[in-house]
């Protein structure tokens, strides 16, 4: 008696997988590596950093403040629809109290929008936005150039508010209203420091954000295990 063939066609599979592995590739959402790495404390929260509609502040071991800002998921305050009035907001905050006036073209807001993380001097914004994508990485990454970090003080005057607090209060002011909701919530904002960064930085960082009335934040930190 002769076996019957037990040959299974799987083109029907194979096609599936394809239109799966398409899908997910075109709706994912691949994250930016940080221009530092950072060694955060332990601790045993377990509390998780949202995904949308928050503010990471950056302190590299330097001492150098970066940031970043998340939007809604939808499109109506999309992250970069966010991103794009954050940079126009804080340049016309900062035009306000300096004699050397920035201006902005329209790709540069573009390119800024699609930026996950950004740190370097005001002045600077323009000419770094007019880099090539590898020139900006090797830049920001470079924690031994002026240029580079958001400058940060012990300002009390927010007639005259320094960079660190033109940023802050720009991503305050966005129209996104889940935005201002979260940062008034204290989900809004996690501060990330590493744990050689000098005190006196982070401390003028929280300094600035009580200054700022923007008194809730989360720290971020690692999840602490039986062997710490």
């Amino acid at each position: 008696m002769k076996r019957k063939s037990t040959l299974i066609d799987m083109t029907a599979m194979s096609d599936v997988t394809v239109l799966l592995l398409t899908f997910f590739m075109l709706t994912s959402t691949f994250l930016q590596k940080e221009p530092v790495t950072v060694l955060t404390p332990s601790s045993v929260s377990e509390i998780k950093v949202p995904v949308t509609n928050y503010s990471t502040i950056l302190i590299s071991p330097e001492g150098k403040v970066f940031l970043s800002v998340a939007g809604d998921a939808d499109s109506t305050y999309s992250t970069e629809k966010v991103r794009a009035e954050l940079i126009r907001n804080a340049v016309s905050e900062y035009n306000k109290t300096h004699s050397n006036k920035i201006q902005l073209t329209n790709e540069q807001v573009a390119k800024f929008s699609k930026m996950n993380m950004f740190g370097v001097k005001l002045s600077y914004l323009p000419e770094f936005l007019d880099l090539p994508q590898i020139k900006q990485d090797e830049i920001i990454s470079d924690m031994n150039n002026d240029m580079v970090g958001i400058p940060v003080d012990d300002n009390k005057d927010l007639g005259k508010p320094n960079e660190f607090q033109i940023w802050m209060r720009a991503i305050y002011n966005s129209s996104n209203p889940n935005l201002e909701q979260a940062i008034k919530s204290g989900e809004g904002i996690a501060v990330k420091a590493d744990k050689d960064t000098p005190y006196d930085v982070v401390h003028n960082v929280l300094d600035n954000l009580q200054t700022l009335k923007m008194n809730k934040f989360s720290l971020m930190t690692a999840l602490k295990t039986e062997n710490d």
